[in-house]
């Protein structure tokens, strides 16, 4: 009896390469209790922003515009994550999933 041809497929996968990343720099300048809110810059690669982030609110600004797309998600959720944690005059780091 006759065998059908054993048909194999490879699959090739993409080497893994490691994800980018870049580590983000955060300095506390004012943390308010009563206000709600802390404010401090952040420098990752050849960028630098100020923020303000109001807890109690749950909202984030981030001044100026350049490239204030890359930071955001990232440093709201550290904020997020960490807010309680964060003093003026705190020195912080965090790690953006990109490289910039």
């Amino acid at each position: 009896m006759d065998r059908p041809p054993v048909l194999t497929i490879s699959i090739l996968r993409p080497s893994v390469r490691p994800m980018p990343q870049t580590k983000a720099h955060l300095r506390v300048t004012t943390h308010s209790w009563p206000g709600g809110f802390l404010a401090g810059e952040v420098r990752a690669g050849d960028y630098e922003w100020q923020f303000h982030w109001n807890f109690r609110g749950g909202k984030l600004r981030v001044q100026p515009s350049l490239g204030r797309s890359l930071i955001f998600e990232p440093l709201g959720r550290f904020l997020e994550r960490s807010d309680y944690q964060l003093e003026p005059g705190g020195d912080y780091e965090f790690t953006l999933r990109s490289r910039l």
